[in-house]
């Protein structure tokens, strides 16, 4: 099986169901996961912030660094390869958003990044299936093309299926 390894602001789709679409080290970041079951495809986002706002010139260069830049691309994207329009029937999966390094939660990154993600995934008719979301445990996730598995590793907590 061969590995498209997704960066922070990356995302991608496939459709090989020999590839593993993978990103490392979930800690306030999150990724959105989708899978077509009907022509079995699916797509990872790694996504670091809620809103491009913040950095448009950023936002331009790599907008999966974004969730309201870089989920729309995503779905289209999907679209793209034969999945469904504006994602209808696509299985959502969302890991990440922890706090690891604001214990007190001053900057809430991972919690706004979930309500970010949310509301752009509720404007295209779309909820998460599945979460493993929040806390404080960095994670790698992962989806396999052929079957739409998800599994996901943290350091002290092995390796588990979301």
């Amino acid at each position: 099986m061969s590995d498209l390894v997704l960066g922070i602001g990356d995302f991608g789709v496939s459709k090989d169901p020999s590839t593993s679409i993978k990103t490392y080290a979930l800690g306030s970041c999150v990724a959105v996961i989708l899978y077509c079951p009907t022509i079995q495809a699916a797509g990872m986002i790694h996504i670091a912030l809620p809103e491009s706002k913040v950095n448009p010139a950023r936002a331009k260069e790599k907008p999966g660094f974004f969730a309201d830049s870089g989920l729309p691309q995503l779905l289209s994207a999907l679209t793209k390869i034969g999945g469904p329009i504006k994602g209808k029937g696509v299985r959502v999966k969302l890991v990440g958003g922890a706090s690891i390094m604001d214990k007190n939660e001053i900057f809430n990154i991972g919690k706004r990044n979930l309500l970010a993600i949310k509301k752009i995934l509720w404007a295209h008719g779309l909820g998460a299936v599945a979460e493993e979301v929040g806390g404080t445990i960095s994670r790698t996730v992962s989806i396999n093309v052929s079957n739409g598995e998800v599994k996901i590793f943290s350091a002290g907590r092995g390796n588990w299926t979301l």
